[in-house]
């Protein structure tokens, strides 16, 4: 049976990546090791490889030229690229996407994969756009990564090591703002954008859980890192840290300076990647979408899908498409009787392009069909998403006139991978018969 490795781990011992591999192969990122630069080039020529990591311990400066090369030998495709070291902005300038430093916990690194080739996957996308916007007459901003001083939210007791950290951060040229209390960093957090927030635990961690749990809950937030720095030893597992949604964790023990390296570490990236969100939905304002929806319109859909299914192919990354259809119920058979459906339906379209990824294509076919293409996403994952997606719509209750009640909206779905052989349009028509066989239509 062939490997189908994701992560390519590229170090010259078995400190780091043994157990590294031994735990991200469990959490679906399967590795594969590599003990050499040219062993490395010869599995990114034979594997489907997404992302890459080095771990720099006793290296020296000729490994600066790495990253170039791994990403060149995976070209077109691009491959994020994560460094095991101590944080240094020599390491960005090489190339490194994110640099970790050890040890890294696989549940840390697996989340920071998942980031990482989502925003590698998002590049493409924006590419893609850029091509397909330009071919009809309108022009995509790049991204535009903000200047100034990097903004860090800094939560908790004002305790001497903890001041430490925020002095350290200042060193740096970083705006390190101070919140005593959970009341008044959510104050902050909606009045001004953060690139990181530092959540500080003494012998009270719930306090800092309860923080990291609403910033996880909310849509505009949901991206910032959060850092955990603890008092003393670890009162809080890494693993229950990292389950609980922190992005990376640290304690007092370690050199402040070291600390506030990491922290602007993931606040260097988290900006590169609100840039790149931002001039993705840009595409919103561009004049060619749907107008009621602000999805893509049938035809722009159909220019970009063909744009789309020729990068994966090249890329060699699946690529799946979904087809949601309003269920034929009779409470949305009586909205539809009754005049109340059709006005519900830009509401339903604007719901679904919040609910995709910023990547992902979302469309409004016909007026009651919508579509969404999900680059580098192969079919059960799709049909999850879909379906996550239509449980959502599924929670909102629309107008239904005086004295009714509200109706909800749920969806008959279909899904089809693209393969390299198909046409788009085949597999389109593939996502719509089956969507239709579930409605009856």
């Amino acid at each position: 049976m062939a490997i189908q490795a994701r992560v390519l781990i590229l170090a010259k011992g078995d400190e780091q990546a043994a157990r590294l591999a031994e735990g991200l192969d469990p959490l679906g990122w399967r590795t594969v090791t590599a003990r050499s630069p040219s062993a490395a080039m010869a599995a990114l020529g034979d594997l489907q490889i997404e992302a890459a990591i080095v771990d720099l311990t006793d290296e020296g400066r000729e490994v600066l030229s790495l990253p170039q090369r791994l990403k060149a030998a995976c070209s077109p495709r691009r491959l994020p690229v994560l460094a095991i070291a101590n944080p240094d902005p020599q390491l960005a300038s090489a190339g490194f996407d994110l640099t970790l430093a050890p040890p890294i916990h696989p549940l840390q690194a697996a989340m920071r994969l998942e980031s990482l080739v989502r925003m590698a996957v998002a590049e493409e996308e924006f590419e893609l756009r850029l091509q397909t916007f330009a071919e009809h007459g309108r022009r995509l901003e790049p991204p535009q990564t903000e200047g100034g001083a990097l903004r860090i939210l800094c939560v908790g007791e004002p305790a001497p090591q903890f001041l430490s950290l925020s002095n350290a951060l200042s060193q740096y040229e970083a705006q390190a703002v101070g919140a005593f209390t959970s009341y008044t960093a959510f104050d902050y957090l909606h009045e001004r954008p953060f690139d990181a927030v530092v959540l500080w635990a003494d012998e009270n961690r719930q306090e800092a859980l309860a923080i990291v749990a609403g910033l996880r809950r909310n849509t505009r937030l949901f991206h910032v890192p959060a850092l955990l720095y603890q008092r003393g030893p670890l009162t809080l597992p890494a693993a229950e840290a990292f389950q609980k949604g922190f992005t990376d964790v640290a304690t007092a023990d370690v050199a402040e300076i070291e600390t506030a390296k990491r922290v602007l570490e993931l606040a260097r990236c988290h900006r590169r990647q609100t840039a790149l969100r931002r001039a993705l939905e840009s595409a919103r304002a561009s004049g060619l979408m749907d107008p009621q929806t602000g999805l893509f319109t049938r035809a722009l859909f159909a220019a970009h899908l063909t744009r789309l299914a020729a990068a994966a192919k090249a890329r060699n990354r699946p690529l799946s498409i979904c087809v949601l259809k309003l269920a034929n119920t009779p409470e949305i058979a009586r909205a539809r009787a009754e005049g109340w459906l059709e006005p519900a339906l830009p509401q339903i379209g604007a719901m679904l392009g919040r609910l995709v990824r910023v990547e992902d294509t979302a469309a409004h076919l016909a007026p009651e069909v919508f579509a969404l293409a999900l680059p580098a996403t192969g079919p059960a994952s799709a049909r999850l998403a879909a379906e996550r997606i239509g449980a959502v719509v599924a929670c909102t209750a629309f107008e239904a006139g005086d004295r009714r009640k509200p109706f909800v909206a749920t969806f008959d779905i279909g899904v089809a991978e693209i393969a390299p052989a198909d046409s788009p349009g085949r597999a389109l028509e593939e996502a719509a018969a089956e969507a239709g066989r579930r409605t009856g239509t």
